[in-house]
């Protein structure tokens, strides 16, 4: 099928297909510019708002309430003063940056009690959609049938470039991306505009904010205040501009009216936000190697991480603080993986793949699709062994703190940086490292490695050293007992050149670097580019075998919507999990003795006191709830909205038993987690006592 007749089926395929019913109603993550092919069916379930209310170029819309918050969260705006919500965990660096033992945010939550107090983020941008169109045509434009795929991929990088500086060319904030859906079968521009002078205005204590910790994350019940609050500045007018003392309040084109209704079972729900990564239609031994293979050697690395990791923080305040942002960086998709694998292998998704792959043979014997099957086999089986190493790459070598920073100070001196960029650089490393984390950690990753790698998928450094010291422990002693790089006080040799080339760690992180860029990524990257050169073919052939599926693009971290109804769920035989949590939840699980759910006194205080304000439902103050918004990564932040557009809540998790849904949704199981609005207003107003900012905010019944 030639380029005209590829964009031909597209265009013509693309209105039916979106116009069908989904196979499961609530599953979807759908492009707001073709929101209209959908709003019958959100109509029918519920939402009193047209599509140009979702997305409009031409009006103010919801899209234009709705950011991008920093590279992969999203945060909404909540009154005309800039004021901007996402999640804690979402805020959780910026919070952990300001912290000290002295000011420890984290422990005790931070309010802004002025204008004046709110703290600056450097590095922190939103970014707000300004439009997305589809560009296929644009982006493969000069493109013959006989070109090769790689002449064929510059033709896209240089179209896509040309594209970007043209819809750019005003500045003033403005950035682009080009991005492939469908495998590259449909090309759409997503233009931005991107401020930086984000301050942080409030942030509950991790006791809240964090509430349940590591053991909550990903289950339901869930009980966590996940809310951070951010103000966003720009110029006097209005236009993005880099900190300033000079800068006000950005002024929203769109904001939430914020909803006190609550939310009941099988109201409609609508998520807008930007979910990171999805795979919904890859092969069975696409989906076999991450659930039998993948997931599993990841679990047990990070397991040894973060056990070493805590062991360090619970004994000292200091270390925890330190690494609090990593641990759970470390943790979030340590437990996410596990629901994953457990949810593909119930599901039974490998061999309903399987059976669905016979189908789809069948069908398209003595067509152009013939044989794709086979061949997309043959290239797993091919790159499994580099898919394998690159992943332990990233899970062991590539997570050795010293070494990273070892190798940030190289580049640094070989691009001349000057003394003050070093002690820059040297002064943010230390803030927040702790040697013998390291170190523990170094032993256990790399014995890992030593004992899972295959040895023609080794780096020759690694042997040599095994010889050298007979084993990771002696390696690891002398590494860390070496380095200039294991004390700040050596700081002063950051600037010798020869000193930080030669030094054992920048050794390790180079050679390693050498392996994985000249022996494992190389044939990664070419095998991987042959399996998705197929999957364009075979995404095309599965929309011409079920013409009448809706198929929506996997996510890319770009906006899109999910809609949905609030529904508990029965995760095992005889149980069944109602749609909502509480405060009384929150009291059942308060234990001083346990970090993550000790609460503040305040709270105690209040709940004996039943001193709620308004902020409640039938007595009650509401926690969370789940409903059935297909969601993934990056949705984190996320508003939820009911059926007038009101917000409802803010999306921060999925149930354990539905993390599969990146690869398979199902109905029965996949359940996003919001926060409950009320909970926020409630924790704002009674228990920081920071009632200006609600005085900001628009509400609705």
């Amino acid at each position: 099928m030639d380029k005209k007749r590829i964009i031909g089926f597209l265009a013509a395929a693309g209105l039916l297909l979106a116009a069908a019913p989904a196979s499961h109603a609530d599953e979807g993550m759908w492009l707001p510019a073709l929101i209209s092919q959908r709003i019958g069916d959100m109509q029918e379930k519920g939402f009193r708002l047209s599509a140009e209310d979702i997305y409009s170029v031409n009006q103010a819309s919801l899209k234009d309430a709705v950011v991008l918050f920093g590279r992969g969260c999203t945060g909404e705006l909540i009154s005309p003063e800039g004021l901007l919500l996402t999640n804690h965990h979402c805020g959780y660096g910026q919070i952990q940056k300001h912290s000290s033992v002295e000011h420890d945010y984290l422990k005790d939550g931070f309010w802004a009690m002025s204008r004046s107090e709110e703290l600056p983020n450097e590095g922190l941008t939103v970014s707000f959609l300004d439009r997305m169109e589809d560009v296929t045509d644009i982006i493969l434009k000069g493109y013959v049938d006989s070109m090769s795929e790689s002449s064929r991929d510059s033709l896209v990088k240089a179209n896509s470039a040309a594209l970007i500086k043209e819809v750019t060319a005003a500045g003033n904030g403005l950035r682009a991306t080009v991005e492939s859906l469908y495998y590259g079968n449909t090309y759409y521009v997503f233009v931005y505009r991107e401020y930086s002078d984000v301050r942080l205005v409030g942030a509950p204590p991790s006791s809240i904010g964090k509430f349940g910790g590591d053991t909550d994350n990903w289950m339901w019940p869930r009980h966590t205040g996940d809310f951070s609050i951010f103000r966003i500045y720009a110029d006097k007018d209005n236009n993005p501009a880099p900190y300033s003392e000079d800068n006000i309040p950005y002024t929203p084109k769109k904001y939430f009216r914020i909803s006190l209704g609550g939310v009941h079972e099988g109201d409609f729900t609508f998520v807008y936000g930007f979910p990171g990564s999805t795979q919904e239609y890859i092969m069975s031994e696409g989906v076999k190697y991450v659930s039998e293979i993948s997931d599993p050697h990841k679990i047990a690395l990070r397991t040894r991480r973060l056990d070493i990791q805590r062991k360090y923080m619970e004994k000292d305040q200091a270390v925890r603080i330190q690494y609090a942002s990593k641990n759970a960086g470390v943790a979030n998709a340590w437990k996410k993986w596990q629901g994953e694998m457990k949810g593909i292998n119930r599901l039974g998704t490998v061999s309903s793949r399987k059976e669905y792959e016979k189908r789809f043979a069948a069908w398209a014997d003595g067509s152009r699709y013939e044989g794709i099957l086979d061949a997309l086999d043959s290239l797993y089986a091919l790159a499994s062994p580099y898919m394998f190493a690159r992943d332990y790459f990233s899970e062991t070598a590539a997570t050795v703190e010293i070494a990273r920073f070892a190798q940030e100070i190289a580049k640094l001196s070989r691009t001349h940086a000057g003394d003050d960029d070093i002690a820059a650089a040297a002064e943010k490393f230390y803030k927040d490292y702790y040697l013998p984390i390291d170190k523990e950690c170094f032993s256990e990753v790399m014995t890992a490695f030593g004992e899972n790698v295959p040895e023609d998928f080794r780096p020759e450094y690694f042997s040599s050293m095994m010889q050298k010291y007979g084993s990771v422990d002696s390696w690891a002693d002398s590494l860390f007992a070496s380095s200039i790089f294991a004390d700040k006080s050596n700081a002063w040799m950051f600037t010798d050149s020869t000193a930080v080339a030669d030094d054992p760690a920048t050794v390790f992180m180079r050679e390693f670097g050498k392996w994985y860029s000249s022996r494992i990524y190389p044939e990664y990257a070419r095998l991987n580019g042959e399996i998705t050169l197929l999957y364009r073919d075979y995404m095309r052939g599965q929309m011409e075998f079920e013409p009448e599926k809706a198929f929506y693009p996997d996510a890319n971290l770009t906006l899109r919507v999910a809609y949905g109804h609030v529904a508990g769920y029965s995760p095992n035989d005889g149980v069944y999990y109602e749609p909502y949590s509480t405060l009384d939840g929150i009291i059942e699980k308060d234990n001083p003795e346990i970090y993550d759910y000790n609460i503040p006194q305040r709270l105690r205080d209040i709940y004996a006191e039943k001193d709620y304000g308004r902020w409640t439902e039938g007595g009650q103050v509401p926690v969370c709830f789940i409903a059935t918004n297909h969601t993934s990564g990056g949705n984190s932040g996320s508003p939820v909205i009911n059926s007038d557009g009101n917000l409802i809540g803010i999306n921060f998790d999925r149930v354990w038993e539905g993390t599969m849904s990146d690869i398979v949704f199902d109905p029965d199981y996949c359940r996003n987690i919001s926060l409950d609005i009320r909970y926020v207003l409630f924790t704002i107003d009674r228990l920081a006592g920071a009632g200006h900012l609600i005085e900001e905010m628009e509400f609705a019944l």
